[in-house]
């Protein structure tokens, strides 16, 4: 059972006291601690409090519990024992501002950091050389751990985005409840029959081998995701993804239930094209259409849904057949379908607003 921790604003001014002794002292821990509690006494949930302070969510747990049992006792100065650190906790907290800035805003052409150039900005910044073997661990201590990046389209509006979040979509959500209507998160997806690989555990010198059949064939699925439900609606399609097929879709759909249907998708050409603008006027009565900002997918759900469904029933296998491919993706999907829970837990921070 979750609940939620208050405090006196008396105990508020003490732990942003405790913040600043922090910076003061170039004590980093005790800075991330405080504002640790500050941010969960604001309601900020874990995951988001995680990123903004590099630490780990069980930390945040850990932490919190602390501060439940001994209060502001909990929050102290630990002077470092050891050999000193050839940079102070102050130059180590800049460090961290310099580094979460990106290197774009310090000089460098990448939009990442690796290991030479941060050893080259510690040296220009602090005057202090350290080698790429003990930079690793360093930026470990520091709450930084070396990643995959990802791509963000360069066209994305931001705007656009803050008006869907603070305005379109609490108006969907309004309508919907008033009027009993579904939200239905939309997308699709395909899967290859030359199968997909993840990590997996393997000797060290050895590299992992899976067959694969080679063919250059994808089974297609159009989805659909209910957000109060958690039902999963889907079609599973061996042609293209076009108008015509997008909108069979939508009619099987609407034949399975006698609500509204508020549909939430990207702006794909067949999701917006001549031929489904006739056929959302046509179908007005059943079907309000509503398009997620452009380069957006963090925005849909749906998204994190084929994830899971990729990684149960596409990665690490081999579909000697093509119908060995559709059975396996059927199979996956029918789970889902069944688990209305794993759904429901892909919406994230639109939960949030169902809460409220």
């Amino acid at each position: 059972m979750k609940f939620r921790i208050t405090a006196s604003r008396k105990i508020i001014r003490q732990l942003e006291s405790r913040r600043q002794d922090g910076l003061r002292l170039g004590s980093i821990k005790l800075f991330k601690k405080a504002s640790c509690i500050l941010n969960i006494l604001a309601g900020e949930r874990y995951r988001d409090i995680s990123k903004s302070l590099c630490i780990c969510e069980e930390t945040i747990r850990l932490w919190k519990n602390d501060f439940i049992l001994r209060g502001l006792s909990s929050l102290f100065y630990e002077k470092p024992d050891g050999r000193p650190s050839k940079l102070s906790q102050k130059q180590k907290l800049e460090l961290i501002v310099i580094l979460k800035a990106g290197p774009e805003l310090a000089g460098f052409l990448s939009a990442c950091w690796n290991t030479p150039m941060i050893q080259q900005l510690i040296e220009k910044k602090f005057g202090v050389l350290y080698t790429p073997q003990y930079l690793s661990v360093f930026l470990k201590n520091l709450g930084f751990s070396f990643q995959k990046a990802t791509f963000v389209g360069a066209k994305r509006d931001q705007e656009l985005r803050e008006e869907w979040l603070k305005k379109i979509w609490p108006l969907i959500l309004k309508n919907a409840k008033e009027n009993n209507w579904h939200i239905l998160f939309g997308d699709e997806a395909s899967f290859p029959q030359w199968g997909s690989l993840s990590r997996t555990w393997a000797p060290t010198g050895e590299q992992p081998v899976i067959k694969t059949s080679g063919a250059r064939k994808a089974f297609k699925v159009f989805g659909l995701i209910e957000y109060f439900t958690g039902k999963f609606y889907t079609k599973g399609i061996e042609g293209k993804f076009n108008s015509e097929s997008y909108s069979e879709f939508l009619l099987e759909i609407m034949s399975k239930t006698k609500k509204h249907l508020c549909i939430i998708h990207d702006n794909a050409r067949y999701h917006t094209s001549k031929e489904m603008e006739v056929f959302y006027r046509e179908h007005a009565d059943r079907i309000t259409i509503f398009n997620l900002p452009s380069y957006s997918p963090d925005f849909n759900p749906i998204e994190i849904m084929w994830k899971k469904v990729k990684s149960a029933g596409v990665h690490l296998k081999y579909f000697p057949t093509f119908e060995d491919l559709i059975f396996s993706v059927t199979d996956t999907l029918c789970y889902f379908q069944d688990v209305a829970s794993e759904v429901l837990a892909v919406f994230g921070f639109y939960t949030k607003a169902k809460m409220s």
